[in-house]
């Protein structure tokens, strides 16, 4: 008994420790964008801070949605850290850093999230904060569609 417990034991470490759900971090937008002309689609994008735990509740929400196959054609979806100086390709196909293409793109706060064309223009109102966590994910849901909608209007 005292083994089988100490067993269990051992495993809660492992438990607590897991990090958090991930949207694939951005690094070559300019090959996201080409991918995005193809598709129609827009590209979801979280403006998150490592030390941020709003920005790891909106990853719960986003992460589900990106994984999820109905949005795989819907959308696509990336996360580029405020206050990280990890270089990514940008939209324009220049070396960039997280932190100077979050400059560029106005994002100063975490979360933020803003639905991009595939030159990286805004396709509406960005969703700054976490919102009333109950309707998060109806906003990006209506920001997806609102998108949409925009880029198929396009001639």
């Amino acid at each position: 008994m005292v083994r089988g417990m100490a067993g269990i034991l051992a495993c809660v470490p492992i438990a607590l420790s897991a990090a958090p759900p991930q949207l694939p971090k951005a690094a070559d937008l300019a090959a996201d964008g080409v991918a995005m002309r193809a598709g129609s689609m827009p590209m979801v994008v979280l403006y998150s801070r490592a030390d941020c735990s709003y920005c790891d509740q909106a990853r719960h929400y986003l992460v589900p949605m990106a994984n999820d196959p109905a949005n795989a054609q819907r959308a696509l979806f990336r996360q580029i850290d405020i206050d990280s100086d990890a270089t990514l390709t940008g939209f324009g196909g220049r070396p960039t850093t997280h932190r100077a293409l979050a400059r560029q793109l106005g994002a100063r706060l975490a979360p933020t999230v803003s639905v991009l064309d595939a030159d990286g223009r805004p396709l509406g109102e960005v969703i700054v904060g976490m919102r009333l966590a109950d309707f998060y994910g109806q906003y990006v849901d209506n920001a997806i569609d609102g998108a949409r909608a925009t880029l198929a209007s396009r001639p």
